[in-house]
């Protein structure tokens, strides 16, 4: 989350005026995160969040969003829920962006992640995937491994100010996932983006997943190489096996992982390193003057793919095959 638009207080309460939420008490901007904009309301009717969506989030694809948590929801994911307007509409426009608001969840992402964490994480997430089997909408990854090459290549002559050498390593990179890229491993709906602060706990206990917005249709085991490198690697950036096999086992305690899936997986890894560098260089080098955000190191995702380069297997993950499929 993060703030690139201001609202003023006359505005959003010219916008709330759509709702049944009561008189609004008071709101703030949310500076975490890097996409939309986003602020926590306080109303008579309770806590809210609204978000402006900005750049990356195309109008077109905000249905498919809406639809995707209310289903999830109904099959039992505990998710935002879109607040709908009097009449029936959950989006409506603030400051000239598209602009929605979602119920509040309960709880706090975890500053300090452990192992226990890393196995509740991989049973959601497999319970995610499979509350989404029977959902009706399709949404391509924008940000899949053979769409990558645009982003780097708009910033390409400022990418070695970041660090040296990163362009030229990124090239190669591009080069080798492009031509061995996995095209045949079971498909479905995939968060896309379940880092810990999307993720909230009470106690010990996983009380809800949060922004789907970058939710789209793609490789199941590649939401799962996307959660080993957010959730499985240490300050130093050093990858920790036993978070990784928590949260591998805690998968497949769901859904179990195929032949196929655990042999790409080292792959999926380094796509997934990959694409979030591409989004992380690219945000450092443009963040709009004014704006209430803090861009994150693309330096950290640079270092976990160079783990990923080296990795032959599942097992550099912390587990054996035969323990998941």
């Amino acid at each position: 989350m993060a703030v690139y638009t201001d609202v003023s207080a006359d505005d959003l309460d010219a916008f709330l005026a759509d709702y049944d939420l009561g008189k609004l008490l008071s709101y703030k901007g949310i500076a975490e995160g890097v996409q939309n904009s986003n602020f926590l309301l306080h109303t008579e009717a309770g806590y809210f969040i609204l978000t402006l969506y900005e750049r990356l989030v195309a109008v077109e694809d905000l249905p498919f969003f809406v639809a995707l948590m209310e289903h999830l929801a109904v099959r039992g994911i505990n998710c935002p829920q879109p607040v709908r307007m009097r009449d029936g509409k959950t989006l409506g426009e603030l400051c000239g962006r598209a602009a929605a608001i979602v119920t509040f969840l309960d709880g706090v992402w975890m500053r300090r992640v452990e192992a226990r964490h890393c196995a509740a994480v991989g049973e959601a997430l497999a319970k995610l995937h499979l509350a989404a089997a029977d959902f009706s909408g399709h949404r391509a990854n924008a940000l899949a491994v053979p769409k990558l090459r645009p982003l780097f290549e708009s910033c390409a002559d400022r990418i070695d100010t970041i660090q040296h050498g990163m362009l030229d390593a990124i090239g190669a990179e591009l080069d080798f996932l492009e031509g061995v890229w996995p095209r045949d491993l079971p498909q479905g709906v995939i968060h896309a983006d379940l880092f810990p602060d999307n993720v909230f706990f009470l106690g010990e206990e996983l009380t809800g997943l949060i922004d789907f917005y970058f939710a789209c249709n793609d490789m199941l085991a590649y939401d799962v190489a996307i959660c080993l490198n957010a959730w499985c690697f240490e300050n130093d950036h050093s990858y920790n096996v036993t978070k990784g096999r928590a949260l591998l086992q805690g998968y497949a305690r769901v859904r179990p992982l195929t032949d196929g899936e655990l042999s790409a997986l080292p792959m999926l890894a380094r796509g997934a390193a990959l694409r979030f560098l591409a989004t992380r260089v690219v945000d450092w080098l443009n963040v709009p003057p004014g704006a209430l955000v803090r861009p994150k190191a693309p330096q950290e995702y640079f270092r976990k793919l160079r783990f990923h380069q080296h990795a032959r297997s599942v097992h550099d993950y912390g587990i054996e095959a035969r323990e998941l499929a």
